[in-house]
């Protein structure tokens, strides 16, 4: 199954993040999930959120520039070797991640690994073969993280 990430590429500099939350916020978008890396004077911001086309036009319309792209969301174990049994399996096939993120579902249960990988098709097809979850766009954005802590 296919997920969307929503990059945005912006300036490294005060405010920029500010600005994208601003208009998802506006536009009444959550954000599911995001990552943000840098290089010096530029960055991508990625996001998964629940409305990831009507994100991708407020962004846009704004001035921003972004890119949908699609990404396998992989449901692993959350317990020590449940990335690495993902990570060994994708490296003996020779598919390079480009970009990845998790965060957990259910502590010591299970997590969401985010995968941007080089060949789609034949990724889903060897998670498939190999017994791994995979979220769709609407699953993925309809998570609940069940949380062991109060607020």
């Amino acid at each position: 199954m296919i997920a969307n990430q929503l990059s945005v590429f912006s300036e490294n500099k005060p405010g920029k993040l500010a600005d994208v939350t601003h208009i998802l916020a506006a536009e009444k978008i959550s954000i599911r999930a995001t990552t943000i890396a840098t290089s010096d004077t530029f960055g991508v911001i990625n996001l998964i959120v629940d409305d990831p086309k009507r994100a991708e036009k407020a962004l846009t319309k704004a001035g921003m520039m972004c890119r949908l792209r699609e990404v396998i969301a992989v449901v692993i174990d959350d317990k020590p070797g449940g990335l690495d049994r993902l990570t060994q399996l994708l490296a003996r096939e020779s598919i390079n991640i480009n970009n990845a993120y998790g965060f957990v579902l259910e502590s010591r249960e299970k997590a969401v690994f985010v995968v941007d990988v080089d060949q789609i098709e034949k990724t889903l097809k060897i998670l498939e073969k190999n017994k791994f979850k995979t979220l769709d766009a609407e699953a993925l954005e309809a998570i609940e993280p069940f949380h062991y802590m109060k607020y």
